[in-house]
């Protein structure tokens, strides 16, 4: 029975449940205002749970209309019952039928989790304790059970009835106007990967054959009139089967796997057993109306929830403290998928940038947490960047450690051995231990140690001797809870460059082992690797292909990260050099000091040389560092307006001098094809749009001239709102046109008004608390859906720093006041909006202090959910 305050759930407390439930059969009548639901519970003791334990089952806001054992109606003192439990007491027999008829108010569930309506269509929502809003359950990922679920709606309301597994019947109710549907899923499966869809919706579909040559109707369900725009995620479904069969050899065991869209959803899709639900936003394409961007986010969410149905539903969780072994092993999998699909260093480089903004920022603030927590009070509070980003790295660095070979072995043991159980984190690197010969004892430190490693490196190159000494040391700063850390086990690929851009030989002493990949392993708090044979200075490069997810601070002289940005062979360092050199440059403006031209001579050379050899990739490098990626690096007194008007200083410095580059760039980046989303021309779009930018930055007339022209003449969403994204940082007659002019031809699309919201939130001006005010009573915004507010009020949150850290304080007053207006309606988007103040402590004094005001308000505020009031407290603590 779950109270006002949640209590902690603690990882050492847990113990098997009392029962299992072994089947679960249920007849759902679905109706606007009152479903009814009759659950009929296989149950049987559990030889590892307590003799004449009682039977606690939870619920979450339910009605109960009545309960039988084995057929019986139970007389009211045989049971306690209230919206949020059902109680059998002992003692109970070792088996028995347990049947619960309860009903729910679809129309009314605006938390959006167990049972509700989208777009007038019937959906669930499950993960993480949903189901206990639809039937009382034992509502935990360790209880198994075989689903056979009956649908039933009057026709003309919902025609399409879906539910996991494969359709075994349906047919009309003579007379009444209603018909049914039967499903059944022969795989045992948790309860928070149970669901229904019913509705309206058009459907795009193809035949599927597996490599053993068993046929798979695969479709995308979507809403009327929205199926010209499914095809795309069509495509990336059936590329995604296929890539997993070919990559892990995992191939799909249901005769149907359907995906449904709907337009009201807490989070971004989920993976229920084959039937998967999705925010519309990760399945709705199309050239007028999805930008470059979209495109691929659609293809990594269908790959990240297909790629589930072994990590996640073949394989599920033993608790909830081990949801990385399913979202972080999973992240890992799509974003392999999606570097095989597309540029492998472009997909690393965008992976890292969104693990420094997300998790790192959380690794450092009060609501740091080890990717495997130990308690929790709220579950819902821990689909963190730190679970899913940093759980994904964990699991690359593991590869790294043993090999893609051993890393095969170790995946196929997984499957092999854990098929069709709730495993541990234990389970998962048992197998790989087990296929590597390898104790993985110490790196299974990763999973309990909070905070980002900081690696510092320090050389010494000995020009009589031929020797280079490179002295690595590991810290890592102390999180909440944990103010003593233990090395870590740390994999760092480095190779050595001279002067001339040619690949130095690694050669070592003995003292220490780097393999022929570049591999060493820092597993100590310090180490010395002394290289052999050098006739030159070398300049080292370092964490490779960001081989571990730590901060790396070295004394790379200028003219080193020249030579590295110039001639490192692995991407992702010369991309990190460039970015090391624009952060000196943006400190430096800090410091009020001239924006020296280094940089951008290297800059002017690149784009000469190698910038249309793999555009996608020189985008990349003409995005500067965030200003998230500058606070980061000063860590501590941050002033958010200082960061942006260095930061632009530097921008607009670097646009001029290189303005005929840029120039030539985005004129010659123009194309007259027919829009495609494939690498190639994705790449092309993307640098054109940062030349673009770049190029405004130096010349706002200029830039706002080509913006117009380019919003004009688009024919594609990502070059449109690209030009977009640079007039509105242009106060002027162009922004307000452009505004108004994509506005006006959006304006019955939500999903792309959604861009629109989140580009005016985003703009470091004065007025823009104003805008926003005025921007949320306009008709397309709504409180009630989730993509609304993420993108206006989200948006500005998380991406407007200087607005949002206000000097005067309104910004926080802004959030604070949204998020307790919007948490009886919807708690889990309420608390993700209150995170937006995880790095309150590293502000300013005065910032610091308004901030501070603003998250206890909000904490001191009576009747708050429990998932708004753990993030507040724990803000504070």
């Amino acid at each position: 029975m779950r109270t006002d305050t949640a209590p902690v759930v603690r990882l050492e407390d847990y113990r098997p449940t009392d029962f299992l439930i072994d089947t679960v059969v249920l007849d759902i009548a679905l109706d606007a205002t009152a479903t009814r639901v009759h659950a009929d519970l296989s149950l049987r003791r559990n030889p590892a749970g307590r003799e004449d334990a009682p039977l606690v089952l939870q619920g979450d806001e339910l009605v109960l209309l009545s309960v039988a054992r084995d057929g019986v109606p139970l007389t009211a003192d045989q049971y306690q019952a209230d919206p949020q439990g059902l109680i059998l007491p002992g003692p109970l027999p070792d088996q028995f039928r347990l049947t619960i008829e309860t009903v729910v108010n679809p129309t009314a569930n605006t938390k959006l989790m167990g049972l509700y309506r989208s777009g007038g269509n019937y959906c669930t929502q499950c993960e993480a304790e949903g189901f206990r809003r639809i039937t009382y359950f034992l509502d935990r990922p360790d209880v198994l059970s075989v689903y056979t679920t009956r649908l039933e709606a009057a026709r003309a309301d919902a025609p399409l009835l879906l539910a996991n597994g494969n359709l075994v019947e349906r047919g009309d109710i003579p007379g009444t106007g209603r018909h049914y549907a039967v499903w059944h899923d022969p795989h045992p499966k948790p309860a928070y990967l149970f669901a229904l869809v019913g509705g309206t919706l058009d459907t795009v579909a193809e035949e599927f054959v597996t490599a053993s040559g068993r046929k798979v109707e695969i479709a995308v369900h979507v809403e009327a009139g929205k199926r010209e725009r499914a095809a795309y995620a069509l495509d990336a479904l059936r590329r995604s089967m296929r890539w997993d069969e070919t990559t892990f050899g995992r191939e799909y065991d249901l005769d149907v796997f359907n995906v449904v869209a709907v337009s009201d959803f807490n989070m971004g899709a989920m993976e229920n057993k084959g039937l998967n639900i999705f925010n519309d936003k990760y399945v709705l394409a199309s050239s007028d109306t999805a930008t470059d961007a979209d495109y691929a986010g659609i293809e990594t969410v269908i790959a990240h929830e297909y790629f589930h149905n072994w990590t996640g539903n073949r394989i599920t969780c033993r608790d909830w403290f081990q949801l990385c072994l399913k979202e972080g092993l999973t992240v890992f999998r799509d974003q392999e998928f999606s570097a095989d699909e597309r540029s492998r260093p472009v997909k690393r480089i965008a992976d890292v940038r969104t693990l420094r903004t997300q998790q790192f920022a959380e690794d450092s603030g009060p609501l740091s947490h080890p990717v495997r927590p130990r308690t929790y009070r709220e579950i819902n509070n821990f689909y963190t960047a730190t679970v899913y980003e940093k759980g994904a790295e964990i699991v690359r660095m593991l590869r790294s450690l043993i090999g893609p070979a051993a890393f095969r072995r170790g995946m196929d043991l997984y499957f092999a051995r854990c098929d069709g159980t709730a495993a541990t984190i234990e389970d998962f690197l048992g197998c790989f231990a087990e296929a590597s010969g390898r104790d993985l004892g110490h790196f299974a430190q990763w999973y309990e140690q909070a905070g980002t490693p900081v690696v510092t490196a320090s050389g010494q190159y000995d020009a009589a001797a031929g020797t280079y000494r490179l002295t690595l040391s590991q810290a890592t700063p102390p999180t909440p809870g944990q103010p003593t850390k233990a090395p870590m086990v740390i994999p760092i690929v480095l190779g050595l460059v001279g002067a001339s851009g040619d690949a130095l030989p690694i050669a070592t002493t003995n003292e220490a082992t780097v393999d022929a990949d570049g591999l060493f392993v820092l597993d100590s708090a310090n180490a010395t690797i002394t290289f052999t044979g050098l006739t030159e200075r070398p300049v080292p490069s370092l964490l490779r292909g960001f081989s571990a997810p730590v901060r790396l601070e070295s004394e790379l002289n200028d003219d080193d990260l020249i030579v590295l940005f110039r001639h490192d062979s692995d991407p992702f360092n010369q991309w990190q050099a460039g970015q090391t050199l624009a952060t000196r440059l943006i400190l430096a403006a800090m410091r009020g000091e001239t924006v020296n031209t280094r940089f951008g001579e290297a800059l002017g050379h690149f784009l000469d040389s190698d910038a249309r050899n793999d555009p996608a990739f020189a985008a990349q490098v003409l995005a500067l560092p965030s200003e998230a990626d500058i606070a980061r690096d000063i860590g501590r007194d941050i002033n958010p307006t200082a960061i942006h008007n260095a930061r632009l200083a530097v921008k607009r410095a670097l646009g001029a001098e290189l303005a005929p580059h840029l120039n030539a760039l985005h004129g010659a980046l123009q194309s007259s094809e027919a829009y495609r989303p494939d690498a190639a021309n994705t790449g092309r779009r993307a640098l054109r749009n940062a030349a673009l930018d770049l190029l405004a930055a130096g010349d706002a007339t200029e830039g706002a001239a080509r913006a117009t022209a380019q919003f004009d003449e688009a024919d594609n969403m990502t070059e449109r709102l690209g030009a977009l994204a640079v007039l509105v940082l242009i106060p002027g007659a162009a922004r307000d046109h452009a505004l108004a002019t994509f506005a006006a031809r959006y304006g019955d699309n939500p999903l792309v008004l959604d861009k629109w919201f989140a580009l005016q939130a985003g703009i470091p001006e004065e007025g823009t608390l104003d805008r926003i005010t005025e921007l949320a009573r306009h008709p397309a915004f709504s409180m009630g859906n989730p993509n609304r507010i993420r993108a206006l009020f989200g948006s500005f949150a998380m991406t407007n720093a200087t607005q949002f850290n206000r000097e005067d304080g309104r910004g926080y007053d802004l959030i604070a006041d949204t998020v307790l207006a919007l948490d009886a309606r919807n708690p889990q988007v309420a608390a993700r909006l209150l995170t937006a103040f995880r790095t309150w402590r590293v502000l300013e004094p005065i910032r610091r202090g308004k901030a501070e005001a603003a998250l206890r308000r909000v904490a001191a505020t009576q009747g708050l959910s429990p998932d708004v009031s753990d993030i507040a407290g724990r803000s504070l603590e």
